[in-house]
């Protein structure tokens, strides 16, 4: 057994690889983020201003004077996770979050149950109600019919929606105890602001920047090497086993996913769409679709490789050409992302660029953030290329992450013109003016498996 030091990239990985028989076992490995404390730290930061300077004006925008989002320990709302610090995992019994718009005076922010998230929340509190209360956790509807009385709000929005999950996360049960609470004078003041949620789950900080790009270098160095000699050996190890190596490299750095990784292949004159775990051979072209989880930001990459047949130094020409019209496909979309455009609008644009110059392909975008498939419009399914009816059809705004996803298929001459899909995902954020930038860097070169 002998171990072997690689340095992956300054500053953020630094791995002791255990070999044996050419096949990694072991390592030790340093995570590039603070520790847990400062981690704390920095989200409560981004939690502040998110609420100080983001919700005021998605209130205004959606004409939304208070809004009310009551939930249940291990029923929270969607939003719940924007809303609170980062040492708050659940809501404690049943809490209310209570925004309420008071004009000069700014958004009153009130927590009925819960705590203050560290000061950020009034912790709204009437012990004499709470002994009139017959049902466990009736206090607090008492209570909220007292903060709605005292404020006389014109509009009250609740989270229900029939096309965003993400705006939809007043359960049954809390509706029906909330219209009890607001009684009749109140409840015809109730709307629908489906973009109060979606919008401000959505939008991200300048300031989460620095994190999500030491988040995308991690997963870029752990592709590359598990698309390497120093975890594949042809005619040996399996995708299951690259799978469930960079599962473990996720773990072993302490962070988190939010879905499984795959790993899948393509082999000249093969079809192995039935095979779940193919031994890996010299000649392959190699796909994964990998993503980490930390201080609840989720990143979402897919990238290519190619396994050297001998006497090979690099990949053959037609399938570093087919790279090449994924990346031109990935240019097309960009160029179509403009702010004000709906996700269907862009997807209609960039199909019809991408038929205009000869590309056979498909495009698949999301946004990404707070969520792996995160709020906000998208970009075409990969069985919707004709749009997305709803959640297509909103437009896309500013200070948002997406995930450009999508594939591109040519004919490979080496491959006796055999159509190989390249399959490509890599994050992007949009800037204050529009700007779609990559968030570290795309894939531009296969990975060589040697």
């Amino acid at each position: 057994m002998k171990a072997k030091k690689l340095i992956l990239a300054p500053g953020f990985l630094c791995l002791t690889l255990i070999v044996l028989s050419g096949a990694v076992t072991a390592q030790t490995l340093k995570n590039p983020l603070p520790s847990l404390r400062e981690q704390a730290k920095i989200e409560q930061e981004w939690l502040r201003i998110r609420l100080d300077t983001v919700l005021p004006g998605l209130l205004r925008e959606n004409n939304v004077q208070m809004w009310i989002i009551p939930m249940r320990e291990y029923a929270e709302d969607p939003v719940f996770s924007s809303l609170v610090s980062p040492t708050t995992f659940a809501a404690r019994r049943r809490t209310i979050y209570v925004f309420h718009d008071r004009g000069d005076r700014g958004i009153e922010r009130l927590a009925l149950g819960g705590s203050s998230q560290g000061g950020l929340y009034t912790a709204y509190r009437d012990t004499t109600l709470e002994s009139d209360a017959e049902l466990w956790g009736a206090e607090q509807w008492k209570l909220l019919t007292k903060v709605v009385r005292e404020r006389d709000p014109k509009s009250i929005a609740v989270n229900v929606s029939h096309t965003f999950a993400f705006s939809d996360g007043l359960t049954a049960g809390e509706w029906e105890q909330l219209k009890e609470s607001l009684g009749p004078v109140y409840v015809p003041r109730v709307v629908r602001a489906e973009r109060l949620p979606l919008d401000y789950i959505s939008i991200r900080l300048p300031e989460m920047l620095p994190t999500y790009k030491a988040m995308m270098q991690v997963v870029h160095e752990i592709i590359a090497t598990a698309f390497s000699s120093k975890v594949i050996t042809p005619g040996r190890t399996t995708t299951q086993d690259v799978v469930w190596w960079m599962r473990q490299q996720t773990h072993d750095l302490g962070f988190g996913t939010w879905f499984q990784p795959s790993v899948s292949l393509q082999r000249k004159g093969v079809d192995l769409s039935r095979e779940t775990n193919p031994v890996i051979q010299r000649g392959d072209l190699l796909h994964c679709d990998f993503g980490i989880t930390a201080m609840r930001l989720n990143t979402d990459t897919q990238h290519m490789g190619y396994v050297l047949k001998p006497g090979e130094s690099d990949a053959p020409e037609g399938l570093k050409a087919a790279l090449s019209r994924s990346n031109r496909l990935q240019d097309i979309l960009i160029q179509n992302m403009k702010l004000g455009l709906t996700g269907n609008e862009i997807l209609r644009q960039t199909l019809a660029q991408m038929q205009g110059e000869g590309i056979t392909g498909t495009v698949y975008s999301h946004p990404i953030g707070q969520h792996g498939h995160g709020a906000g419009p998208l970009i075409g399914l990969w069985d919707r290329q004709m749009g997305v009816p709803g959640r297509g059809d909103i437009p896309l705004i500013p200070n948002t992450w997406y995930s450009i996803e999508l594939q591109a298929t040519t004919p490979v001459p080496e491959w006796e013109n055999q159509s190989v899909r390249m399959a490509q995902e890599e994050d992007v954020h949009i800037t204050a003016t529009g700007e779609v930038k990559w968030i570290l860097s795309r894939q531009t070169e296969l990975h060589l498996v040697r």
